[in-house]
């Protein structure tokens, strides 16, 4: 699970930002959205609202990267065309194992000599809390290329030949893992933190997991099924079938006609295939969902097995645009799912528009509320628990969605489209 992103210089930041997805744990109400582990609250979940163009899919681009970096996937990594600077800055904190690690690196897109400078800084730090919930920290490792700086903790060999390694990826990656045991640990904590980490478009969103779910793991194709039937209610059921007589017998008469694999490439052919196979049972009758399926129910078919198995397996899901062609009461339950309390392990953080959603009576502590903003000079990203009752008037009772919608908490574009009507008209326009 993320305790924290922080983000700076990348994209759309100029200025560092961080979304912190550590519970206040002052707020007593719903406890159960609160996951309690080692002295720390985590947040089970978080939304981020704001206008387009704000910053929240930046911040979900972000944390891609961060997962890619962790992932030994090396990528570009653009840094803000606003600034005569080409670092970017990452950090995530995390827990892992039943530990808590904070993880932050610098990427330098400078060319010299050809060359990029490329990871010039990354810190590895182990942080625990007392009973009185105070953090300490302890470093586990430090290679700082611009400084000179380099330690591994308890090993002074290695210490030595931090300077030595290559720039072209982190450390995990430019060290004999097999010769250096701390350093293979270290490797396995980050890289199973990071792959446990899906991260989706909904508008763009590939069927591909839920197709193999379908396919091969019953483990959880069952429960996959039941929340594709419980959001769309004129569902029966929904079915893979792996050949074509399967159809006939379920009342579909013609399976669509499919190029032969042998004479393109075969797992284009093949994913087109399953795609025409992916059926839904209306009403006691079976159609091909590609066709007769809303793109609401596609999308629920797309995201119902990575919610699945976020919250079989404890994993961390981060959606862009959560509400994206769902109905409002169908992203709310999506949401109850991973801040019930039988979910143990499961986070889920996404973007959304819908401000129905901004509901603190039912749904949401202030704390899982957050808003993406930027002015000429800066980006900001902030929780609604940063306005208190006192001086914001801003409480659990408060009507969100007014507060919202009257620009309260910020982050609303405000569009004169009705000057562009009025120029043209100046202009001499009819």
């Amino acid at each position: 699970m993320i305790l924290s992103v922080r983000v700076d210089n990348f994209l759309v930041y100029s200025n560092e930002v961080e979304l912190s997805l550590v519970a206040d744990l002052r707020i007593k109400k719903f406890a159960d959205n609160v996951y309690l582990k080692n002295g720390f609250g985590i947040l089970k979940s978080a939304c981020i609202y704001g206008a387009n163009n704000s910053g929240k899919t930046c911040l979900v681009r972000a944390i891609n990267s961060i997962r890619n970096v962790l992932l030994g996937i090396v990528a570009e990594v653009p840094h803000n065309i606003f600034r005569e600077d080409n670092i970017c800055s990452f950090g995530i904190t995390f827990i892992e194992a039943d530990r808590v690690f904070s993880y932050d690196f610098k990427y330098d897109s400078s060319i010299i000599n050809g060359y990029k400078r490329g990871f010039i800084y990354e810190c590895l730090k182990e942080l625990t809390a007392d009973k009185y919930k105070n953090i300490s920290e302890k470093e586990l490792f430090i290679r700082d290329v611009v400084n000179g700086v380099y330690r591994f903790n308890g090993n002074d060999e290695l210490s030595g030949v931090l300077s030595l390694v290559s720039n072209d990826n982190i450390l995990i990656y430019t060290i004999n893992t097999e010769k250096y045991g701390m350093v293979e640990e270290y490797k396995s904590i980050l890289r199973n933190f990071a792959s446990n980490i899906a991260i989706l478009d909904m508008n763009n969103i590939p069927i591909a997991k839920t197709i193999s779910v379908l396919k091969n793991n019953e483990d959880i194709k069952e429960k996959t099924v039941e929340l594709i039937k419980a959001a769309d209610l004129d569902i029966d059921d929904y079915l893979f079938y792996k050949d074509g007589s399967k159809f006939a017998e379920r009342g579909v008469s013609n399976e669509p006609e499919m190029p032969d694999p042998r004479e393109a490439v075969l797992k284009l052919n093949v994913a087109i295939e399953d795609m025409f196979r992916l059926t839904s049972v209306h009403r006691g009758k079976s159609v091909q969902s590609l066709s007769f399926d809303s793109t609401g129910t596609k999308k629920i078919v797309a995201i119902a097995s990575y919610i699945v198995d976020a919250l079989k397996n404890g994993r961390t899901l981060i959606v862009d645009e959560l509400d994206s062609s769902l109905h409002f009461k169908l992203t709310r339950a999506i949401v109850s799912l991973f801040n019930n309390e039988l979910n143990v392990g499961a986070q889920l953080i996404f973007t959304a528009h819908d401000a129905t959603l901004l509901d603190c009576k039912k749904l949401f502590r202030k704390d899982q509320i957050w808003f993406a903003s930027k002015d000429r000079e800066h980006e900001y990203l902030y929780s609604l628990a940063d306005f208190t009752a006192k001086e914001d008037k801003i409480r659990s009772e408060t009507d969100l969605f007014d507060k919202y919608n009257s620009g309260v908490l910020g982050a609303v574009p405000e569009p004169d489209m009705i000057s562009i009507l009025l120029a043209d008209k100046e202009d001499g326009g009819e």
